[in-house]
């Protein structure tokens, strides 16, 4: 077996606990990545999944953030899943992005909706560990409506189930599925609904067990998880203390059978 780690965190387009964005100037920015590549080398993860990192945004520096959070934090891989484009003079590009030790052998990005602003949706990419396909969906869920989350979860579960007929083959587990599902209680919103319509794939953890991720500062929700297949273990898991966005990264070790 292969011991793994896997983060996910959402850096809130690197302007750490500035609530206004683009308020917030390339420096800091810059500087704020690097504290989060320096969190990163502490974690030791071998996959990072992000959320509302820019790939050349005016309002976030406009310049490449993952890349540039790549080189820092020493990375061999990396991906982005972008959500929103728009050109011109506010120009923006951001979405969800992958790191990774291992090679990025496919990749694929869903949009939820047609907004060049605002809209959500999920980075697929298969990872290839010595040889052993490990699927993994990075997802972001609408941030405010309950009634947006479910139609976006059952666009990913359709999406899923057609991928599972296509690739289940070369797939060494089932899908893990992270990210920022911005639900209102843990038990109450999408991350139930989801973790139940998992099942169709096999049986699933749920991680953290326990805490909170957002905000930061004095956090009061849990919005960041990992479902993870019961092929890798029960996995270990917890909520990294940190304030160098409004989230809380989430971190679990688990086993690749």
């Amino acid at each position: 077996m292969s011991r793994l780690r896997l983060v996910t965190f959402n850096i809130a387009h690197a302007r750490g606990l500035n609530p206004i964005q683009g308020l917030t100037s390339q420096r800091k920015l810059r500087v704020n990545l690097r504290r989060i590549a320096r969190l990163l080398d502490e974690l030791a993860p071998d996959v990072v999944a992000l959320q509302e990192i820019d790939q050349r945004s005016r309002w976030a520096g406009n310049f490449d953030q993952l890349d540039y959070l790549r080189l820092l934090a020493g990375f061999k891989h990396a991906v982005f899943g972008i959500h929103n484009r728009r050109a011109g003079l506010l120009n923006l590009s951001y979405g969800n992005a992958i790191l990774s030790r291992y090679p990025i052998v496919a990749t694929e990005t869903v949009v939820f909706g047609q907004k060049r602003v605002g809209e959500k949706g999920f980075l697929y990419v298969e990872i290839d560990v010595g040889g052993r396909i490990v699927p993994l969906v990075n997802l972001h869920l609408h941030f405010s409506s309950r009634a947006h989350r479910f139609r976006q979860l059952a666009r990913l579960l359709a999406w899923l189930r057609e991928k599972q007929r296509q690739r289940r083959a070369a797939w060494h587990i089932s899908p893990i599925v992270c990210g920022d599902l911005n639900n209102t209680a843990k038990g109450a919103d999408v991350t139930a609904s989801l973790l139940s319509h998992l099942s169709d794939y096999g049986d699933y953890t749920l991680h953290p067990a326990s805490g909170r991720t957002f905000p930061s500062p004095l956090p009061g929700r849990l919005l960041d998880f990992v479902f993870l297949p019961v092929a890798c273990g029960c996995g270990a898991s917890k909520v990294v203390r940190s304030m160098l966005s409004d989230h809380r990264p989430v971190l679990v070790d688990f086993e690749l059978p």
